[in-house]
């Protein structure tokens, strides 16, 4: 098979392999091979370790010798509850709104697809907690713009978080 490189067409008509790929510097195990139609491989060491599928799925292998669909982690945040709320670190989030006491909507900057998200909450006492056992989290609603959670102490009283971690995946 030839190498065509064209100010038109680019490159093509080679499509390599894991073990060799198409596009590759002078570590001749290691880039990026087309392994099917509509797809898009990426090799390390001669092994396939990411794609991008005919779908538009990423794929990469993590460790379990095989690449499966990686399903991102839409948003995050790391707040303090207590008095003025205030963001530690965040990936699209723009900013925590306080909605009374133990009520949070976190704004989210660019929107989810749909309102079908997996949120995931991590919530550490404030000062004033009194009683044993784990807080309580609840996820009140989610829009495709906008995650309300709420938080509780043991005894089920509202209460402000001084440590706040949410997870959105979807």
């Amino acid at each position: 098979m030839a190498l065509i490189l064209s100010g038109t067409n680019g490159l093509s008509d080679v499509d390599g392999s894991a073990s060799t790929p198409a596009i590759r510097g002078t570590d001749t195990n290691t880039g990026i091979f087309f392994p099917g139609n509509d797809r898009i491989g990426f090799a390390e060491g001669g092994v396939q370790v990411g794609e991008f599928d005919a779908s538009g799925n990423f794929q990469f292998n993590s460790g379990y010798g095989s690449t499966a669909i990686a399903y991102g982690c839409r948003a995050w945040v790391n707040f303090s509850g207590t008095g003025t709320v205030t963001i530690r670190a965040s990936g699209n989030v723009t900013s925590i709104t306080d909605n009374g006491t133990g009520n949070y909507l976190i704004n989210l900057t660019t929107a989810l697809p749909d309102s079908n998200a997996s949120v995931t909450i991590g919530l550490g006492a404030d000062s004033g907690s009194t009683g044993t056992g784990a807080w309580a989290s609840r996820i009140n609603s989610i829009s495709t713009t906008i995650i309300q959670i709420l938080s509780a102490r043991p005894d089920g009283s509202y209460s402000d978080a001084s440590i706040a971690c949410v997870a959105v995946h979807r």
